[in-house]
């Protein structure tokens, strides 16, 4: 999501940041997933939506007319919103609905002192799912019903993860959209992040880093970042020794593996 998404993405997070604790903030995170995959299964209705060529004044109208007295007030308030900011394709509309839908769930999980968990859980959730080739087949499997795929993110939970999480994780299994897991299971991990003013980095080590190590990994990738920096490390064996980062949108790779990788295609051309 970029250029007048993000503007407009950013903006929304401000408004319910600004809501925070008024009747039916809980309840809205929820509707507002719900209003995600209406409009992701309505190609006309989300273009019609997100067509800045179109008054504000009709799109927030039909949104209106839609939705009236089936969603909470302050729900409809935060659609009527987004479908009055400006982006850059419809499916950043449904993807930023979706994203406040997120945040709103994060926000109730810190007002709940659970943020850390949750976070943890869904860093735990995509790794699981990146280690067992059979998980990613189900979720990505087109033959499979999003009520299949989120029943099979019910059964892989077990009802040890929060809330909060059980609820992005099955809803986003089962609305994947084309993407890819670790995809949309990243713009989880950058929501939760944004909530606390920071970014995320994924870390990938041949062995455990000591804490003392972590903080010095984070203090300098705060001073790239010009924010604090959230550290999900993976020891992942198959880097052989270094360390390769992910953050935000940008890779540092320095991993033997990746060298030799390098090495390799540079002798055989």
């Amino acid at each position: 999501m970029l250029g007048s998404s993000r503007e407009s993405l950013t903006a929304l997070q401000n408004l319910v940041s600004a809501k925070r604790g008024e009747s039916g903030f809980a309840q809205a995170g929820l509707e507002l997933l719900n209003v995600t995959k209406l409009f992701a299964s309505d190609k006309s209705l989300r273009v019609a939506l997100a067509d800045s060529g179109q008054p504000v004044d009709s799109r927030e109208k039909l949104v209106r007319d839609i939705f009236g007295s089936k969603i909470n007030s302050l729900t409809l308030d935060f659609v009527v919103a987004a479908t009055r900011s400006r982006w850059s394709s419809a499916d950043d509309l449904v993807e930023g609905i979706e994203s406040l839908a997120a945040f709103i769930v994060f926000a109730i999980a810190d007002a709940n002192s659970e943020l850390d968990r949750v976070e943890n859980d869904i860093f735990s959730f995509g790794y699981a799912v990146e280690v067992n080739p059979e998980l990613q087949m189900a979720l990505t499997n087109p033959a499979f019903s999003s009520e299949l795929k989120a029943g099979v993110v019910h059964d892989v939970l077990g009802g040890k993860f929060a809330d909060g999480s059980a609820v992005l994780l099955e809803h986003t299994a089962a609305n994947l959209r084309g993407r890819r897991v670790d995809v949309a299971l990243n713009n989880l991990s950058d929501v939760a992040a944004s909530l606390r003013n920071r970014i995320v980095a994924e870390i990938r080590v041949a062995i455990s880093l000591t804490g003392e190590q972590e903080t010095r990994l984070s203090n300098v990738l705060a001073r790239i970042a010009g924010q604090q920096v959230s550290l999900n490390v993976v020891v992942d064996p198959s880097i052989v020794g270094g360390v390769s980062v992910r953050l935000g949108d940008d890779v540092i790779d320095g991993s033997v593996s990746t060298r030799l990788e390098q090495a390799r295609r540079t002798l055989v051309g």
